[in-house]
Formats: structure tokens, sequence, C-alpha cells
């Protein structure tokens, strides 16, 4: 079975990594990941807020579970059920709406069988989610580090993980999937959590008096 996210360890290695990691540590205490109970529901999630900001999403998430009995996320069929028209009145646009669907489908039918996850790797789950129309490599990440937990995913195709990276390392421009990689080493096995560290930097800067840490040549 595929191990999970170890926060004392993640904690432990990483405040040992070059830069200010144990700074943005200190500075914005311990993150919470948890394996989801419902991965239907974390991969639509992941498709709604494919390139928005997360108030917006959030926001149209909100409405999307108005359309749902009690205000709940649906199972598979029902969420099928809803006519397009509704889909779109919540703010999704006409992709979003069809890509839900797609996945519901892929979900009601046993194409995905979530029982079989465990016994996945990263690289195969990739591979079988982005049969689902609109879930691409950075959708699927998200859902390995959000849905299923997974230590070791570092997100190259997200912006927030690059501008965080940007400024982590002093770079003068955002850092390609390759370069990435290479910047990230010193924080494997545990990038999924050093991930989350770089929508903080992201977001906030970096603590005080903290340096960014020298990029390797």
């Amino acid at each position: 079975m595929p191990a999970r996210v170890d926060l004392n360890a993640a904690l432990e290695h990483l405040r040992r990594a070059p830069g200010p990691m144990a700074r943005l540590i200190d500075a914005h205490g311990a993150p919470e990941l948890r394996r989801t109970r419902n991965a239907f529901e974390s991969l639509a999630r992941a498709i709604v807020y494919q390139q928005l900001s997360g108030k917006a999403a959030g926001t149209i998430y909100g409405r999307f579970l108005q359309l749902c009995p009690n205000g709940r996320f649906p199972a598979p069929d029902f969420l099928a059920s809803i006519s397009h028209s509704k889909l779109r009145s919540v703010g999704l646009s006409n992709a979003k709406a069809s890509y839900l669907v797609d996945l519901a489908g892929h979900f009601e039918d046993g194409r995905i069988k979530t029982r079989r996850f465990n016994r996945m790797s990263n690289d195969e789950l990739r591979e079988l989610l982005t049969q689902v129309k609109g879930v691409g490599p950075w959708s699927v990440d998200m859902f390995l580090m959000f849905g299923l937990n997974r230590p070791d995913v570092l997100p190259v195709g997200d912006l927030g993980v690059q501008g965080g990276m940007l400024t982590y390392f002093g770079l003068r421009s955002l850092p390609v999937p390759a370069r990435m990689q290479d910047l990230a080493r010193a924080w494997q096995p545990h990038r999924t959590v050093a991930s989350w560290y770089m929508w903080r930097v992201r977001e906030n800067g970096l603590p005080p008096r903290a340096t960014p840490a020298r990029a390797p040549h």
C-alpha cells in the first residue's frame, strides 16, 4: 500500500533542507492534510477549481452544492442527472459542466474503481484518471495530495507552487517543470508538504529575516 503523509517525519526532514524552510514551518505551522472519504467528490472539486482563484471556485462550488439533496455532494448517478443548464447556472463553464458529467459516468459504470486506488502507484493513477475529460496532470496532482494523502507529490503545473519556488530560491523567472524537480530534490520524499509551504510563500512572501535559498546550479 502506498505511503501517506507523515507530518512529523516531513517537518523534521524539511527543517534540515537548505533555505528558510524552518522559518516557514515556524510561521505557518503544520498543514492539515488528510485522506478524503469521497474520491469522486475530491476529483469533482479539482475540476471546479481548475484555473480559478480559491475564492471564486469556492463560490461556484457552494452554489453547485445547493443543487444537491441537503446541500451535500451527490452520488455519481445524481450528478449525471443534473441538466447541463442547471450546472451552467451556478457559474460552471460549458466545458467544466461537461467534465463533471463525464467524471460521474466513469464512476457510475465502473471504469474508475476506488477500491483499487490503494494498490496503484501515482503514475498508474495519472494514467487512469487523465482518461476523464477535463482531468489533467494538475487535477490528478491535487487529488493525489489532498484526496489520497500521497506524501511525495510536486505539482509542477501549479502556478502557486511555481511562484513560491520563484521567491524561495530567488529566481529571475518562473521555473519550468524540470527545474522545479531539480530544485525540490532536497525535499524528497516529502514534496507534498513542501509544496504546501510554497503556496504560503506565494501568498505571504518569506518570513521576516529569511533570505532566499540558493538555487543549485
